[in-house]
């Protein structure tokens, strides 16, 4: 298996674990995040704890796509490539904020269970404080830059032909849907978790796992030998192409 292979298989394993570990980590919050008197009441910590588990996760998967990608997408476009991992860090921190500020509450419940005497109604003010903190995070981690990521990462593989087109066009529809869709949340036009979030969540979810599997079962195309890029030979042709691959802009028209 050539190293072009190799790479495939580790992004498309990656893009599902971050699918997986975000679906888990938002379904395993609910009790804390639906209920407003979670931090007075029994709680389910270790229900949360699963959650922030599933999140850490998905951080280091979300990092580790934009890692794994870069050796092969910058052959394309360097700073289009420098700038997809750029994203994913940035995705990749503004989820872990999330975390935080939800192991937090945790927190807060536990203290407030070892002190009977504690001020309740501050402690639901807090409480609801950090509830409010995830519920940005959660905005503008998997949507507005998740989308912003996709544009680039889609129109990547667009004009490279590293993936065929048709999946690169659904990652293109994809990350413009679910930026559209955050703006209108963030004007107050729906919930994000509600049946119209949902459904224009649906695209960017189609790609993901759409090109998960693609590069699991056929790998990067343009392809060949051991799973290295096509390398053409150093012709007028290859300079009209892309004249920045030349070595030394030996074969620049005079």
């Amino acid at each position: 298996m050539g190293s072009t292979r190799k790479t495939a298989v580790v992004t498309g394993v990656l893009f599902l674990v971050t699918e997986v570990a975000a679906i888990g980590g938002l379904a395993l919050y609910t009790p804390l995040l639906n209920d407003a008197g979670y931090v007075l009441g029994p709680g389910a910590d270790t229900r949360v704890l699963l959650g922030a588990l599933c999140e850490f996760v998905l951080a280091l998967a979300v990092i580790g796509t934009g890692v794994a990608l870069y050796p092969v997408v910058k052959r394309r476009n360097e700073g289009a490539a420098l700038g997809y991992v750029c994203g994913r860090l940035l995705e990749a921190a503004v989820i872990l904020v999330g975390m935080i500020s939800v192991l937090s509450v945790v927190t807060l419940r536990r203290d407030a269970a070892a002190m009977p005497g504690a001020d309740a109604p501050s402690l639901v003010t807090a409480a609801d404080a950090l509830v409010a903190v995830h519920d940005w995070t959660f905005l503008f981690g998997p949507d507005f830059i998740l989308g912003a990521n996709t544009l680039v990462l889609a129109s990547l593989m667009y004009r490279s032909r590293l993936v065929p087109r048709p999946l690169a066009v659904l990652g293109l529809v994809g990350g413009a849907l679910i930026g559209a869709s955050a703006t209108a949340v963030l004007f107050g036009a729906y919930p994000q978790v509600s049946a119209a979030g949902s459904l224009t969540a649906l695209p960017v979810f189609a790609w993901e796992v759409g090109l998960a599997a693609w590069l699991l079962v056929k790998g990067f195309t343009g392809t060949e030998g051991p799973g290295e890029p096509v390398q053409l030979p150093n012709t007028p042709e290859k300079y009209a192409a892309s004249p920045e691959t030349v070595g030394g802009h030996s074969l620049a028209p005079r």
